[in-house]
């Protein structure tokens, strides 16, 4: 059952105080007793500055993923016109706003960490020279260019804008790894591995045994008969060389020229690039969505978070606008921790972990009456979310006189125990 909002069952929560206007920063509703994921409703700013007097978390967080404003001065609204965020900070002021939340990031991570910033061409460059400033240049491991909607027809002076920007750091050269893959298709598997084994029946294809460079070792040595060619080297020793031959591993020509056959089968799929064209935000108007003006495609967050973080890690998003990062961690065992200062996009997460998402052309369809019950769909919307997972492993954090706004949405929550 849920446990007391007003605080006395769960004291071990509350991990200090931030006042605001007089009234404390407290844990107001948990779905479970011993639930370690916290969503709070609050300035960012302040609640990284209380997290990082927090021994439990201070240096223990693996994971940050950041989708922040991106100084574009714009004023957004969700899908049904509710007002979510303005976006007013431009030039120093933003670059100021940023530094604080990035430095106690930096704090907050573990020392094998990794951080993400997802933003888009106007401050890209001037976020990375901050990180480069805060985590250290070495630290830098790359910009991942994600295409963020379909080509556009209507450009006049410049090439359609059709992508954003990652930013990724670690915190150390140590920081988790774990390498993504696209899965084969027909296509790319007949291309890439064109040969069948004569005896093995094996798809393979033929790679070079040597390597550039030269070597004194006995990479460089003699081989077969043969020398490894100018300026190259055995990519193995000839004892290793020969084994594999031993085994069918080698390929040898008409003319004599060794060949090493890699299988298939020992393929782990096609590693992912820098470049990131599958992870569009609105494919057409059946996209699921929460309708949250800023949501990503969660393809992004599933694939950050395995790549670097394991089973029971802390990942957290301090923007956490629709709260994709919470849900994605939360369905891939993760512990999370997310902060929002905008009652629309906590709504919108409540709304979420209760019921999911729905097809964007919903958004558009007759309007429904506002006493509707959040868990009150269409026979369409309850097909497209029957693999939904209700979340309610999580406290919800803010300034107690916040409750009534939330609890509605927290009785419903409530219901699905």
């Amino acid at each position: 059952m849920a446990v007391s909002l007003n605080g006395t069952h769960h004291h071990a929560l509350v991990h200090g105080y931030s006042h605001h206007h007089g009234e404390p920063i407290a844990p107001l509703w948990s779905g479970t007793m011993n639930s370690e994921n916290r969503l709070y409703y609050a300035d960012n700013l302040e609640i990284l500055r209380l997290l990082c007097e927090d021994v439990s978390i201070a240096g223990n967080v693996r994971l940050v993923y950041i989708d922040p404003p991106y100084s574009t001065g714009g004023f957004f609204q969700t899908r049904d016109f509710q007002s979510a965020y303005s976006d007013h900070l431009r030039g120093d002021e933003y670059l100021d706003f940023m530094k604080h939340r990035l430095a106690l990031l930096y704090d907050l991570l573990a020392s094998d960490g990794s951080c993400f910033i997802h933003l888009d061409s106007t401050m890209v460059f001037h976020v990375k020279v901050l990180m480069d400033t805060i985590f250290g240049a070495s630290n830098f491991k790359g910009m991942i260019t994600r295409q963020k909607c379909k080509p556009k027809n209507y450009t006049r002076t410049t090439f359609g804008n059709i992508s954003d920007y990652i930013l990724f750091y670690g915190k150390s050269p140590t920081s988790i790894w774990h390498r993504s893959y696209y899965e084969w298709t027909d296509e790319k598997m007949y291309k890439e591995y064109p040969y069948i084994d004569e005896k093995t029946g094996k798809r393979h294809k033929r790679v070079p045994v040597h390597a550039p460079g030269t070597r004194n070792g006995k990479t460089g040595e003699e081989w077969r008969g043969m020398m490894p060619p100018q300026g190259k080297h055995w990519q193995y020793t000839p004892d290793k060389l020969e084994e594999m031959d031993k085994r069918g591993e080698i390929y040898w020509s008409s003319n004599g020229n060794p060949r090493r056959k890699v299988f298939f089968e020992d393929s782990k799929g096609i590693p992912v690039q820098d470049i990131w064209s599958d992870c569009i935000d609105i494919e057409n108007q059946n996209t699921i969505s929460t309708g949250y003006p800023t949501e990503k495609n969660p393809l992004i967050l599933q694939r950050i978070i395995e790549a670097c973080s394991n089973k029971g890690d802390i990942v957290l998003d301090c923007f956490a606008g629709s709260g994709t990062t919470l849900e994605v961690a939360s369905n891939l065992e993760r512990r999370w921790i997310g902060v929002d200062v905008s009652e629309t996009a906590i709504t919108t997460i409540l709304k979420r972990f209760g019921h999911g998402t729905k097809p964007l052309g919903d958004f558009t369809a007759k309007k429904v009456e506002e006493n509707t019950s959040l868990f009150e769909a269409t026979d369409n919307h309850i097909a497209i979310n029957k693999q939904h997972r209700i979340v309610r492993d999580f406290t919800l954090f803010s300034q107690p006189s916040y409750l009534p706004v939330f609890q509605t949405l927290l009785h419903q929550l409530d219901q699905h125990e």
